[in-house]
């Protein structure tokens, strides 16, 4: 349904109201009929006479089912509904080939900027200084721009839980910025401010620090490192050659365990490694109807176990990550299927741990969401302000996914970790006891 369809509607419904309280009913109109399927003047008759509080509350009733009559009224978020045609994300699959790539001056003549220039040929290449703006102002025209660049000081840091959420004591390597795949649900849409791919060429600094850094060492029986917070793992794996160094440097420190995570397939630099036993291999999971709607250009479902099959074979441990978990109807069945299909898989032996999460996501990124995915179906569920500031499914429907799927992993993987990713304390209590 057009915006504008349903702004003129409302101002002849409701003529007289103020910025503020049309942007409030706008907001609810537009997000029902989205869901629901119909016209404003089905969701809304102009038959009977509305004030403010009545379309309200009626409004409220009809788009949170489930929590009006529990929720506190400011943990609804209606903000103003703010649909930018010109940043709508292209879902035309083609491959990475940057139009422009831009080298610091200090790794010109880097292995990896060598590599780069080989590739792709045909890009514009451009030294910068590192002070010169890279990259579009429109997150959806990001991979037309490489950057290859010395990083400075995300080497090694504590991972950045939730406010108060319960941790699992991770430590992050940044080898990267950006992603060719367009998750719906991707933080990075509303996080990343410089629009471009951005791949450090100095990954033996970052290795070099690793020796004498203090870790996080949480519920795991050695410090957790990994890859994989502002960027998929693997996912440029084929340009970086990465693995080739990450893999042998923990290979030879059994004390440490180091996790790539991805969605890809790109797994050749894993095989060519060699394989080592504390460095695991993790994918994120979901539905099928989750994978194949909302994480536009990711390999399926089988293709991701069967790349996990081979890396296990070649001496690597895996793991796994339900996360984001979303409800909708069906899900429960959904999410079984999936655990089948890895349990009937999957080497079980090789699973070092399996994390469940549920969808959260920042106010700023809703807007994003809806603003690059104008069809999407994610943002239909009930989503509240919650205990660290973020969106997030009430508590009773958080427990009803975890109770539902924590239980099901640990019967199919009885020898397996399974635990709550960035999720209220008091939630992790009542799962885990």
């Amino acid at each position: 349904m057009p915006l504008n369809t349903i702004e003129t509607y409302l101002q002849q419904l409701l003529p007289g109201l103020g910025v503020n309280k049309m942007r409030e009913i706008t907001r609810l109109v537009y997000e029902i009929t989205k869901r629901d399927g119909l016209t404003p003047a089905q969701l809304f008759p102009a038959e009977k006479k509305w004030n403010f509080e009545s379309a309200k509350t009626f409004l409220l009733k009809k788009r949170y089912p489930v929590n009006f009559a529990t929720a506190a009224r400011n943990r609804f978020y209606l903000p103003k509904l703010e649909l930018d045609p010109a940043q709508r994300a292209d879902l035309t699959p083609r491959p990475f080939y940057p139009k422009t790539v831009y080298i610091e001056d200090s790794v010109q003549e880097s292995e990896l900027a060598a590599r780069v220039r080989a590739l792709f040929p045909q890009a514009q290449f451009k030294l910068t200084d590192g002070k010169t703006h890279v990259g579009s102002p429109n997150f959806s025209k990001r991979l037309e721009t490489l950057l290859i660049h010395r990083e400075k000081y995300d080497f090694l840091k504590p991972c950045p839980c939730s406010c108060a959420a319960a941790g699992c004591g991770y430590n992050l390597i940044n080898l990267g910025f950006g992603c060719r795949f367009e998750c719906e649900y991707c933080f990075l849409q509303q996080y990343q401010n410089l629009h471009a791919v951005l791949l450090p060429a100095n990954v033996d600094e970052f290795l070099a620090k690793i020796d004498t850094a203090h870790f996080n060492k949480g519920p795991f029986d050695r410090p957790r490192i990994g890859s994989g917070e502002f960027t998929d793992s693997l996912v440029f794996d084929s340009i970086t050659q990465y693995s080739q160094k990450i893999v042998p440097f923990f290979r030879a420190r059994p004390h440490l365990q180091f996790e790539f995570k991805t969605k890809s397939v790109c797994i050749d630099g894993l095989l060519n490694a060699g394989g080592a036993e504390n460095v695991v291999v993790s994918w994120s999971v979901n539905s099928s109807k989750i994978t194949g709607e909302a994480e536009h250009f990711t390999p399926d479902l089988s293709e991701r176990l069967h790349a996990a099959c081979q890396v296990a074979r070649a001496g690597y441990r895996l793991g796994f990550h339900f996360d984001p978990v979303i409800i909708y109807n069906g899900y429960q069945a959904d999410y079984a299927r999936t655990v089948q299909e890895m349990a009937d898989t999957l080497p079980h032996e090789k699973i070092a741990w399996i994390s469940v999460g549920t969808l959260r996501f920042s106010r700023e990124l809703k807007k994003m969401i809806e603003t690059r995915f104008v069809n999407n179906t994610i943002l239909d569920g009930e989503f509240l302000l919650d205990f660290d500031g973020k969106m997030r499914y009430a508590d009773a429907q958080r427990l009803e996914v975890y109770r539902f799927l924590v239980p099901l992993l640990r019967k199919a993987f009885p020898e397996t970790v399974v635990y709550l990713c960035m999720e209220d304390p008091q939630i992790v209590k009542a799962i885990n006891g």
